[in-house]
């Protein structure tokens, strides 16, 4: 009869020692499970960034364009108004000698 008793021990030890390391394998699992769904998470993130920035970019590109043809524009403007002042103060020494 002693030996029904340690082999209940034994079977009872080895079912602890095998729910351990399922407990240990289901922690590890959910540790992944967890890492993985903060790594979707930073993905999703990062797309909307990357969508986020590339509207900002052209939108950017835009205005650098309209800023360039206005420049283009001043600088023509500036150039006719040098050349009319060059001609009237060109008048001006002509009539004074």
């Amino acid at each position: 009869m002693t030996q029904v008793p340690h082999r209940l021990d034994d079977a009872l030890q080895r079912l602890s020692a095998a729910l351990e390391r399922l407990e240990e394998t289901v922690a590890r699992r959910i540790e992944v499970e967890l890492s993985h769904a903060d790594l979707e998470e930073e993905l999703a993130v990062m797309q909307d960034d990357r969508s986020r920035l590339g509207l900002e970019l052209d939108a950017a590109l835009a205005q650098n364009s309209a800023l360039e043809k206005a420049r283009d524009e001043v600088l023509t403007r500036l150039d006719r108004t040098s050349l009319g002042i060059i001609a009237v103060l060109g008048d001006e020494d002509r009539t004074q000698t």
